[in-house]
């Protein structure tokens, strides 16, 4: 099994909180020219995943995605069937933001997306409450989430819905409501993650000049835990620190990074994984990337290869094998004799970045 990573790095506007590489759009010009270098990287690196792998995931995010023409869109997809075998695509995932899902121009992009393959739809929400949409600083309306969502619920059955927790504007009933409406919207899968200063990010600055205080930690886990109880209640499975999903709608591309799966990385700042030692990544620089630089690597030590098999299995329910941890003394995991596996249990996974450091060398 091997996955495709896809990264388009612009975005119309840069919110708040975010520290992926992306560059403001200015002109339809500049993606004219990533398109094309991508194109080249796609062929220059056609032969980096280890003979014989399948495809079985293509996951394109960003940045924006939905911010391509349908025109650049199919010109990617076109080069990427040109390279790769994608007849055993299980999983074919796009980011979209509901401003472009519920502009005009929408209805050519959405049957380009199809077109293509794509049968899964990951959606940026973020919350479902203008105040806080504003000040995340994103493009769209509370009004344009649900639209968006609507649309897409009559084009796909595979949709997937991103929520943010543990801001200060946040109060326990705008998070039980972003909940509800989540859950009512009918989507298979939610990742909700905990608002972090990113150093690259506009709140780092805001942090630094005294304008932003992070959310008091027993709040963030108060709003953790009640999200865990609910989603369950609704039948939501939480396989993942952050991940909840309907019976068999996991993110198989995602997964494949937590089991440490080949992939092949795209575009600047994207990440590269032969499934063994090698690691390598492009330089999260537009303009380099259009000049074809070539990514950086390196080879992962023995002790690298555990701390990520550690890191990575312990952040799912899966765990990891206990064979990993022989010898260590194991004082806050939960052992599954069936399997023979160490796992963090529900109710530790809010403190699973420290329980995880115990474990790493």
């Amino acid at each position: 099994m091997a996955g495709i990573y896809i990264h388009i790095p612009f975005c119309k506007s840069f919110c708040t909180y975010c520290g992926f590489y992306s560059k403001l759009i200015r002109n339809n010009g500049a993606t004219e020219l990533f398109v094309a270098a991508l194109v080249k990287e796609l062929e220059s690196r056609r032969m980096f995943l280890p003979k014989g792998s399948i495809i079985k995931t293509i996951y394109m995010g960003g940045g924006t995605p939905s911010i391509l023409s349908p025109k650049q869109f199919m010109s990617i997809f076109t080069a990427l069937s040109q390279q790769y075998d994608l007849s055993s695509v299980e999983e074919f995932t796009i980011e979209v933001n509901p401003d472009d899902i519920c502009s005009k121009y929408s209805e050519g992009l959405l049957e380009a997306f199809k077109t293509c393959g794509v049968n899964r739809v990951s959606i940026g929400i973020q919350s479902f409450c203008d105040e806080h949409l504003n000040w995340m600083n994103r493009r769209h309306s509370a009004a344009q989430a649900e639209q968006a969502l609507h649309l897409l619920r009559s084009l796909f059955d595979n949709i997937s819905l991103d929520l943010i927790f543990g801001f200060p504007l946040l109060s326990h009933e705008q998070w039980k409501n972003n909940l509800e409406k989540a859950v009512a919207s009918g989507v298979q899968h939610i990742s909700a993650y905990q608002l972090s200063v990113d150093p690259e990010s506009v709140l780092a600055q805001q942090s630094k000049d005294g304008h932003f205080l992070e959310c008091d930690e027993d709040i963030c886990r108060t709003q953790y835990e009640f999200m865990q109880n609910y989603l369950v209640s609704k039948g939501f499975d939480q396989y993942e620190i952050s991940n909840f999903c309907k019976k068999g709608f996991h993110s198989r591309h995602n997964s494949s990074y937590w089991t440490r799966e080949p992939y092949l990385g795209l575009g600047p700042g994207a990440h590269s994984f032969d499934g063994s030692r090698l690691r390598c990544w492009n330089e999260p620089d537009l303009a380099n990337y259009l000049e074809r630089a070539e990514p950086e690597c390196e080879m992962l030590s023995d002790v690298d290869i555990y701390n990520e098999k550690v890191m990575l299995g312990l952040r799912t329910s899966a765990g990891i094998d206990a064979e990993l941890l022989r010898g260590a003394v194991v004082h806050n995991l939960s052992y599954d004799p069936a399997k023979n596996r160490y796992y963090i249990a529900k109710q530790d996974l809010f403190i699973s970045d420290s329980i995880i450091l115990d474990y790493l060398q």
